[in-house]
This record gives C-alpha cells, sequence and structure tokens, in this order.
C-alpha cells in the first residue's frame, strides 16, 4: 500500500461541489466518503455482472473457467460469444478482486 504524503491543490469549486454532495463541510472527510462510496457502487456493479454471467452459464467462474480450458463446455470454447464471455467475465472478477482489497485497506 502506497501513502501520499503531499498535499494538491482543490480548485474552490470542486471543493465546494465535494462538500455540497456530501453534505460534509469538512474537504478531506467529504472526499473520503465520495471515493467510499465510489468503491461500494464499483463492486456492486460487478457483482451484478457477475451474478449474470453465473446465470448465463449456471454456473461460477470458477467451475467455467475449468470447463472453457478444458473442452467441457456444452458449447465449442472457440466460438465468439464463449470466448468473449470468459475475457470480459474473468476481467470483471480480476476488478472485482482488486476494489474488493482496495474497499478493505482503506475502510
Amino acid at each position: 500500500m502506497s501513502t501520499v504524503t503531499s498535499t494538491f491543490p482543490i480548485s474552490p469549486r470542486v471543493g465546494a461541489l465535494l462538500t455540497q454532495v456530501t453534505e460534509t463541510p469538512d474537504l478531506e472527510t467529504a472526499l473520503w466518503r465520495v471515493l467510499s462510496d465510489y468503491l461500494v457502487m464499483k463492486i456492486s456493479s460487478l457483482r451484478e455482472r457477475t451474478k449474470t454471467f453465473e446465470e448465463k452459464w449456471s454456473m461460477t467462474f470458477t467451475e467455467f473457467s475449468e470447463e472453457f480450458k478444458t473442452g467441457t463446455l456444452s458449447q465449442n470454447s472457440y466460438d465468439y460469444e464463449v470466448e468473449s464471455d470468459y475475457w470480459e467475465w474473468e476481467k470483471t472478477e480480476t476488478l472485482l478482486e482488486h476494489y474488493t482489497n482496495l474497499r478493505s485497506q482503506w475502510t
């Protein structure tokens, strides 16, 4: 985990928006709240995407990945749809893990 020790300027307009949106007068607290809310929304969105894939394929990504690699899926692993789903689902799982780890580190 890296630590940023320097400060950076925020325009008064951005600062005002942050404090108004979060209904918090303290700029640092407002920024933390926005970032925390962003992580929650991102994680929620990625979980929904995972759920969509799980419903479509009736399995978890781990199961799908194994069947994809061994060629035992009900569809040909080289079909465009199958391969596209694999890469999109893998990206979704990777990002979900990334954002979940970030959230646990910072909240």
